[in-house]
This record gives structure tokens, C-alpha cells and sequence, in this order.
């Protein structure tokens, strides 16, 4: 299933860095699909997801369903991520 590749990639992405829907989208093999890598992210509520380590291509955060965009910039941070 698209959603299961999506979940893995995004479990796999280190602490403190990102990667944008469309990177996502591509090691899923469907270098078309980042709007579906949005949706999958969108509903979900994983915690062992952290799909607050996943941005829009232009370096915006894009949105958050767990706090919202104000809650991602914070997580990211903490993370030694640069936002």
C-alpha cells in the first residue's frame, strides 16, 4: 500500500533533518505523488511517525495535525533541525 511505503520512508528519516513531500514521494517510487504523501501525513496520528520531519519543497513547513504549524517549528528545533 502507498500509505505503508509512505510511513516507512518517513520512520526512517534521522533526527534533526527533513525531507520534503516530494523526496518522500520519490523513494516511495512515485516521484508524482506528493500531494498524496501530504495526505497520508495529514491523517497520521503514529507517534512513531514523525511526519513533523516532513516540509513543502519551497523550506515551508506546510501544515501539522498535532499542534499545528507553530507546534512543527518548536519539534524541529528541539531536534537541532534548522527552520
Amino acid at each position: 500500500m502507498f500509505s505503508d511505503k509512505v510511513k516507512a520512508v518517513v520512520r526512517n528519516i534521522p533526527k534533526g533533518e527533513t525531507m520534503t513531500y516530494l523526496e518522500v514521494a520519490k523513494k516511495t517510487g512515485n516521484p508524482k505523488a506528493a500531494r498524496a504523501v501530504a495526505r497520508v501525513m495529514s491523517a497520521n496520528y503514529d507517534t512513531d511517525i514523525p511526519c513533523h520531519r516532513v516540509v513543502r519543497a519551497d523550506g515551508s513547513l506546510g501544515g501539522y495535525n498535532r499542534g499545528g504549524v507553530t507546534q512543527k517549528a518548536k519539534i524541529l528545533t528541539e531536534e537541532g533541525a534548522l527552520v
